[in-house]
């Protein structure tokens, strides 16, 4: 038989709640039979358990557990009051990614440079289209809202921000070469990036709203509630609560500093985004030029800093975004958003590689040299292309660089969380799972010390026995159904003004 759960807080991940004698953190979606970390039912109890899930979970995630909700898997359209401002904005952002999206797509038949469009030339299509297909993505994750619309924005900035340096390097060659070398196909393309842009910014900026759960059905108040554990051991008047809870829901950039086993997977994140930004500049094209009587030649091209100045510009721009965004990356909190913006930036330069190879497997035409099809024909010049030391390097850096995405998107709890780097911050986040967590091993800032007395808790033996193995959360976004009363005050519980 299950122990009877009281569910008092729930994030996007994890939910905090209390048990038959115990204070305990669950996964939203996991089972009810065993908490994955829980404390003794005392004051310093509560207090650890609510820091820990505090780092856990992003300030603006967390909500108090409505009486009469459902389980994410099962939730409804009619378990929403309305339309939330930050919905609205979300699909403006949305529409705007699309109209990017649209314009992108116009722009790549149309001539881009030198009179030939982005869909003649396979090693330049492919990376414009990777490009849209993942505002396409960022567009319908903005518009779903809550926290897929931040997973969308954060996609979508670090993808917009690294091809910033990419469509200048485009625009360098005929604002140094002459403005008759740029076709239609640049500016709709550029157009596209534009309004692309402009949706993850304004996704970027969007400060999400709470859900307003419909009211709970009347019926008798259970003594267990959210509100018990928010007003003995959370009170919202409490100023200094309040003050950090603002300002940390008000936070549109949450970062934090990497700790104990976290750490390494951090410096080597940070170091492969600046080797993958520094070998991005040495060229990577190999061509050989071979004679009938064997004598060979070999050259290279596409150094960053062999082309014109504008074009220059551009790349310095590429690296110097693609080194920002991973270092922001790496201290993002939650890691999974982190893990989001990481994503962002490392697909356009995935897709710069996928060029480069496919440029390997189209035939080298003697022109590039000076040379005429018909002089190479009469001289038996044969050209064969490759690829440099320096474009496998990058590889590999790219390759960690997804590997590290990866870890922070699927592995962000199971290693040592990171915290917030800000005062009160320094929690022992060294925690195994499943295992009985130490109350003593969690700095308690901002969490009121007000003593819980057992008697303020529902206890087994007043429940209905049969309720022992079922799921029930108790509380309510509503002011008019969840107010508490408490010795001097009177507060909504868990609200973050």
């Amino acid at each position: 038989m299950l122990d009877k759960v009281t569910i008092a807080y729930r994030g996007a991940t994890y939910e905090i709640g209390r048990g038959r004698d115990y204070f305990g953190i669950w996964t939203v979606d996991g089972p009810r039979s065993q908490p994955l970390e829980w404390w003794p039912e005392t004051q310093e109890g509560w207090s650890a358990a609510w820091t820990r899930f505090a780092v856990l979970e992003a300030p603006d995630e967390i909500a108090p557990a409505a009486r009469n909700a459902i389980r994410p898997s099962g939730r409804t359209d009619a378990g929403l009051a309305h339309v939330t401002g930050a919905g609205r904005q979300g699909l403006v952002a949305a529409l705007l990614l699309g109209v990017g999206v649209v314009l992108g797509i116009a722009g790549l038949f149309p001539d881009y440079l030198g009179g030939s469009s982005l869909a003649s030339q396979p090693d330049n299509l492919i990376p414009h289209v990777i490009y849209l297909a993942v505002w396409t993505a960022s567009a319908v994750l903005i518009a779903l809202g809550g926290t897929r619309l931040r997973v969308g924005a954060l996609l979508a900035t670090g993808l917009s921000v690294v091809t910033f340096g990419l469509f200048v390097a485009d625009a360098g060659t005929p604002i140094s070469g002459g403005a008759h070398l740029a076709g239609a196909g640049l500016l709709l393309s550029f157009l596209g990036w534009l309004a692309c842009a402009a949706g993850s910014a304004m996704a970027f900026l969007i400060r999400p709203d709470r859900p307003v759960p419909a009211a709970p059905a009347a019926g008798p108040a259970d003594p267990a509630s959210a509100a018990d554990m928010a007003s003995a051991a959370y009170p919202a008047d409490i100023p200094a609560v309040r003050g950090r809870l603002a300002s940390a829901r008000g936070r549109l950039i949450t970062l934090g500093r990497p700790r104990g086993a976290a750490l390494g997977p951090a410096v080597l994140l940070v170091l492969a985004g600046l080797g993958a930004a520094a070998a991005f500049a040495p060229a990577w094209d190999s061509f050989t030029l071979r004679t009938a009587a064997g004598q060979t030649q070999t050259i290279t091209a596409g150094n960053a800093f062999a082309d014109p100045g504008a074009v220059i510009a551009g790349n310095v721009i590429v690296m110097i975004a693609l080194a920002a965004v991973v270092i922001l990356a790496a201290l993002w909190r939650p890691v999974r958003y982190g893990a989001a913006l990481l994503a962002g930036a490392t697909i356009p330069m995935v897709a710069q590689a996928i060029s480069a190879l496919v440029q390997v497997g189209q035939a080298t035409s003697p022109t590039q040299f000076g040379i005429s099809p018909a002089q190479a024909s009469q001289l038996g010049l044969t050209i064969s292309a490759g690829l440099t030391p320096a474009f496998w390097i990058y590889c590999v850096f790219l390759v960690v660089l997804v590997v590290s995405c990866t870890w922070m998107l699927f592995t962000p709890h199971e290693a040592d969380v990171l915290v917030s780097a800000e005062p009160g911050g320094d929690a022992d986040t060294q925690v195994p799972t499943w295992h009985v967590a130490r109350a003593d091993a969690y700095d308690t800032f901002g969490v009121p010390t007000k003593a819980v007395d057992e008697d303020d808790w529902d206890t087994d033996e007043d429940a209905e026995d049969d309720e022992f193995d079922s799921y029930e959360e108790f509380g309510s976004d509503n002011p008019a159904d969840s107010t508490v009363t408490s010795e001097s005050h009177e507060e909504e519980p868990g609200r973050r003004d």
